[in-house]
């Protein structure tokens, strides 16, 4: 593939293809790589793409997952019906309740608003328990109640309020697609796209849980299975225009996959710049994602410098922000040179620490003060210099 494809093109393929109406897809590679002592289970996942497919690095991939068979079965035994009920789909396409329960409605993880919309059909006669859920008044009892359980738990234990599937439209959420990062470039996999999944895997309240389309991912997508999909564009995410320019790259753990779609890219084209990726996991023997692949890029140059920050491996947790502190005068230094910042992974607590321990190198290096710090982080944000992926 070219550098760029031309935007007619582009347009036309990601138009071709959309969450409504997605691209049978093959599993080409569903690869653990995570160790069998580690506490976590990543995935590395390649599916097959159709010619006039693209996409960009920083671009992600739409994934349609459907319901475990053994989970819709538990739900059609709750609710009293056989799967065979005809009923009208969101778009007003008749179909079998089996397949709405299997492809249209999100059975897994509970929502407040679930519970609301089921408390409805019981008309006057709502479950005292089932009362002391509702209204704003009892939102937080409502979190708690929701929290691990899925729409069988709350039909099980509140029986017999669907007289009519159909109601279920108006009860459960939608099953929408799932966005992952693309971990690869298309200039070095021309007909693929590849990704990296966690596999979420739980227990609550008595039962096993896994999260919809990871568990679909881990368990029911072998090499050689269909997967629906659909390329969706990110422009906030994007390597510089100048190839020439550094790129910093904080990725822990599956936040490592668009930092890998940027290496590949800037390695299979030739382009200078140089580039630092910082990851963390829990512990190297295990969760070092890609490894082999970072080891052949430092060794080519296409790595300037890697860090790692295994926080498992010593007494003293050590994390990504961890490392940005210890090597803050080379951050600072990579910075004035011009370098562009990007962050991928956990928005709620790490996405904060790295943007903090980035103020401090900006201070420290600068010898200014923290609101100068501030300035220039705004600066470079304008600059489109400081980008973040985060969820």
């Amino acid at each position: 593939m070219s550098e760029t494809a031309t935007a007619p093109a582009a347009a036309k393929a990601h138009s071709k293809y959309t969450r409504n109406q997605p691209y049978t897809s093959r599993v080409l590679v569903n690869r653990r790589m995570t160790g069998p002592e580690s506490e976590k289970e990543t995935i590395h996942i390649e599916l097959e793409l159709e010619e006039g497919m693209t996409y960009t690095p920083g671009d992600a991939v739409g994934i349609n997952p459907t319901n475990r068979e053994e989970q819709v079965a538990e739900n059609l035994a709750a609710l009293g019906f056989n799967g065979t009920e005809r009923v009208l789909d969101h778009y007003k396409v008749e179909i079998s309740l089996h397949e709405a329960l299997t492809t249209r409605l999100g059975i897994g993880k509970l929502a407040r608003g679930a519970v609301n919309q089921y408390a409805k059909l019981f008309g006057e006669n709502v479950p005292a328990d089932l009362k002391a859920l509702l209204g704003q008044e009892n939102k937080l009892l409502a979190e708690e109640y929701v929290w691990g359980r899925e729409f069988v738990d709350l039909v099980k234990q509140f029986p017999g309020a669907v007289q009519n599937p159909q109601e279920l439209f108006n009860v459960l959420q939608r099953l929408t697609p799932r966005m992952y990062s693309i971990a690869s470039s298309q200039a070095a996999h021309p007909d693929q796209v590849h990704t990296t999944v966690r596999v979420i895997r739980y227990h609550a309240h008595g039962a096993d849980r896994q999260g919809v389309c990871s568990g679909h991912l881990g368990e029911r997508a072998p090499e050689g299975a269909t997967m629906p999909i659909f390329l969706h564009e990110n422009n906030a995410f994007r390597l510089p225009e100048d190839t020439n320019a550094p790129v910093i790259m904080i990725g822990p753990g599956t936040g490592i996959a668009p930092f890998r779609a940027f290496l590949e890219h800037r390695q299979t084209l030739g382009q200078k710049g140089k580039n630092w990726l910082i990851f963390g996991e829990q512990r190297r023997v295990s969760d070092f994602l890609y490894e082999d692949q970072w080891n052949g890029m430092l060794a080519d140059g296409t790595l300037t410098k890697l860090d790692t920050a295994f926080s498992r491996d010593q007494g003293k947790k050590v994390y990504v922000q961890d490392r940005m502190s210890e090597n803050a005068a080379e951050l600072y230094k990579w910075l004035q040179e011009g370098a562009y910042f990007y962050v991928c992974g956990d928005a709620s607590r790490m996405a904060k620490d790295v943007e903090t321990a980035l103020l401090d190198a900006i201070a420290n290096g600068s010898g200014q003060t923290p609101e100068h710090a501030q300035e220039y982080l705004n600066d470079m944000k304008k600059a489109k210099r400081y980008q973040r992926d985060v969820y």
